[in-house]
């Protein structure tokens, strides 16, 4: 009988030592919870809500067509004074110099050998002159027709050259085709680019980003957002420097930034960058951004 109830006795003092345990335990971490919970994470950065330009693009391709371009035959034993080739010349200046007659410029342009064998041949006794003026380059694309309704005379135009890699042309549709095309299904359309410098060859392939539907609405750094699954979420901060995590609408995105439709008013104050280091409704240490 003694020997069963000093058992017994051990066991609860066995289980009266694991639940001290536990209790200190939570005590402890609820303790350090409670303190560390409340010093702000590290400075986070926010920003105000701005209005900011967004647009719509559609991409394509063309090749680069020379302003005015005009050819000349002439017989070799007409040339009293060898050619000079890639030379500016203004209109109404001799472009070729004959013994019979002069040929003259109709425009300002350059006397071109680009497209031509290097003797410019084109039979033994016969060259080819090719004068044109790329000061303005011409292209001709296709829209397709999803996109019809969206273009106007003037849109402006962004281009790529592939000899230059790192660098942006500008221009705009010059005229738009006043019916879609049954066999493509898209509307043509001529873009004008301004080649003053000459840095765009005749003969290029050129790369378009049409511009259209352009607007200002609330945009927010592509950075502040949460996506879960199909919802959107960011940061807001009220005065009291507290996030609290809100659902928005989105719309398109442009250079960093995100159109928002719905979610958000002009002038509030968002956490731009530093999610992982937001706890929802806890207090941040901002920096404006």
């Amino acid at each position: 009988m003694k020997r069963s109830t000093k058992i017994t006795s051990i066991i609860l003092v066995f289980f009266f030592v694991i639940a001290a345990v536990i209790v200190a335990r939570t005590m402890i971490g609820n303790h350090f919870k409670n303190k560390f919970s409340k010093i702000p994470p590290p400075g986070i950065i926010i920003s105000q809500v701005k209005e900011k330009s967004f647009s719509n693009k559609v991409s394509t391709f063309g090749t680069a067509t020379s302003a005015q371009t005009r050819a000349y035959k002439v017989e070799k034993y007409e040339i009293l004074i060898p050619l000079i080739f890639n030379q500016m010349v203004k209109k109404g200046e001799i472009i070729a110099k004959l013994k019979n007659r002069n040929i003259t410029a109709p425009f300002d342009g350059v006397i071109g050998k680009r497209n031509f064998s290097e003797d410019l041949e084109v039979s033994t006794t016969s060259i080819l002159i090719n004068f044109e003026d790329s000061s303005t380059i011409y292209s001709d694309v296709n829209i397709p027709e999803i996109f019809a309704s969206f273009m106007e005379v003037g849109l402006q135009v962004n281009v790529k050259v592939s000899g230059y890699k790192n660098k942006n042309f500008i221009g705009s549709i010059d005229s738009l085709a006043s019916r879609i095309s049954e066999d493509t299904r898209s509307l043509k359309a001529r873009i004008k680019i301004d080649n003053s410098q000459f840095e765009i060859l005749p003969g290029s392939l050129l790369e378009f980003s049409i511009k259209y539907n352009s607007r200002r609405s609330l945009g927010i750094p592509d950075t502040s957002v949460l996506v879960e699954g199909d919802k959107v979420y960011i940061y807001k901060v009220n005065d009291e420097n507290i996030a609290k995590k809100s659902e928005i609408k989105v719309g398109d995105r442009s250079e960093g930034f995100i159109e928002v439709f719905e979610g958000i008013i002009k002038g509030e104050k968002i956490v731009a960058e530093g999610l992982k280091k937001v706890r929802p409704n806890g207090k941040i240490k901002p920096i404006l951004k």
